[in-house]
This record gives C-alpha cells, sequence and structure tokens, in this order.
C-alpha cells in the first residue's frame, strides 16, 4: 500500500446511494473503487450458505479472511461464481449488517480493504472507510438522506433487480439498521470530524457525484507541493 495514493472516502447509512455515487466518482477521476458493503456481504452469503452461526464470532472471521472474491467493473464473484444480485437480497444485508459489529471479523478484513488504495487514487465506500480504514483520506464525505427516501430508492432498486419487497418492512429495515450501525461499540456508524456532509434526498446522482468532484478538486488545488 502506498500512502501517498490520494483516497475519497465515502460513508453513510445504507442505500443512501453511496455505492452509486462513489463508483461515478471513482469513474470521473480514473480511481480504482472499494465497495466495502459488499466484503461484509459476501462473508453473509458465505456463512449463511456454509450454515456458519452468525454468533461464532471466530468462524466468521475465519471466513472472512479467507473470501476467495473479484471485482469485476459492476460484477462481483466469490470463488469464481458471478454473485452480485445475490449479495444485494435483503436476507444477506441484514446478516451483514449483524456480523459488522464483530472486531474479530472487521479486523479480518482490514488488510483487504486497505490493499485496494493503488495508483492512480481509490475511491472507497462503506461505513467506517474515513473513520477506521483511511482516517488520513483526501476527502471525506458523509452521504444521507431521509429514511423515507432511501426505503424507496431501495424499494426501487429491489423491484427493478427481481426482487419482491414491502416498502413497509423495508422501512422498517432501514430504521433499524440505521441504530444497529450507529450503536455498536466497533467503528460505529458517523461522519468523520472533518468530512464534508452531503444529503442526497433532493439531489441526482449526477449532482451529488460533481458536488464530490468538485470538493476534491478544490482540495487538491490547496495541497502543498511535493519537494523538489
Amino acid at each position: 500500500m502506498d500512502n501517498s495514493v490520494p483516497v475519497i472516502a465515502i460513508d453513510g447509512p445504507t442505500a443512501s446511494g453511496k455505492g452509486t455515487v462513489a463508483q461515478g466518482v471513482a469513474e470521473r477521476l480514473g480511481f480504482h473503487y472499494l465497495d466495502s458493503g459488499a466484503l461484509y456481504r459476501l462473508t453473509a452469503l458465505s456463512a449463511l450458505r456454509r450454515c456458519v452461526s452468525l454468533d461464532d464470532e471466530n468462524a466468521l472471521a475465519q471466513l472472512a479472511a479467507s473470501l476467495d472474491c473479484r471485482f469485476a467493473g459492476s460484477e462481483i464473484y466469490l470463488s469464481g461464481e458471478e454473485v452480485s444480485l445475490d449479495i444485494r437480497a435483503e436476507q444477506v444485508g441484514n446478516c451483514a449488517s449483524r456480523i459488522a459489529q464483530l472486531p474479530a471479523l472487521r479486523q479480518a478484513l482490514v488488510q483487504l480493504q486497505l490493499s485496494f488504495r493503488r495508483p492512480p487514487g481509490l475511491v472507497a465506500d462503506g461505513r467506517d472507510m474515513g473513520t477506521v480504514i483511511f482516517p488520513a483520506a483526501s476527502l471525506k464525505v458523509y452521504l444521507t438522506a431521509s429514511a423515507e427516501v432511501r426505503a424507496e430508492r431501495r424499494h426501487k432498486q429491489l423491484i427493478d433487480k427481481g426482487f419482491s419487497a414491502s416498502i413497509d418492512d423495508l422501512l422498517k429495515d432501514l430504521i433499524e439498521r440505521d441504530a444497529r450501525d450507529a450503536n455498536r461499540s466497533i467503528a460505529p456508524l458517523k461522519p468523520a470530524p472533518d468530512a464534508y456532509v452531503l444529503d442526497t434526498s433532493e439531489k441526482t446522482v449526477a449532482q451529488a457525484i460533481d458536488q464530490i468532484v468538485t470538493w476534491y478538486h478544490a482540495l487538491d488545488a490547496e495541497a502543498p507541493a511535493a519537494p523538489a
């Protein structure tokens, strides 16, 4: 890992749009992209498929440490199988939120996340990118939106992908997941002290991407020149 490689850390709650926005920012800047939440979902999917108890912290940590995963654009592979849709199922998402509270599991995934920092730069989205994984990131953004707007977005996303879903159940799950993520003892979901907070409730994806790219270029222009 090269600490001189710029990182844009984008954190936020479930269905805030951070994944779509982060991918857009990465494409705009020509940077690599890390969906850290996918790593927890991949671990959850593996646990469900292998019937590993979600209360067995050591077994889950070992599962996470041995993940055979690969990212190819918008496609995500687990042990050679394309699982992009599988990891977006609500059951997997809820399990991922539960196991993300486990210290041993989180530690098992730290090095894997850090390994994504490669030239020319990285855009990383998740829940603790700016607070824990990349605390010295060039730019930190906390992307959020109202629970109602996020539930509507999540509902549309699931319906578009062929999953049945109740918007009332989704709203209830989102509120419960927000509380669980914000109140966990390890790396609770919260904006970094120096993060830019961006509420996307009334913004398009393009507007959010434009704002983050503008912030990045402004900070990059202010950065001191490297010594000759």
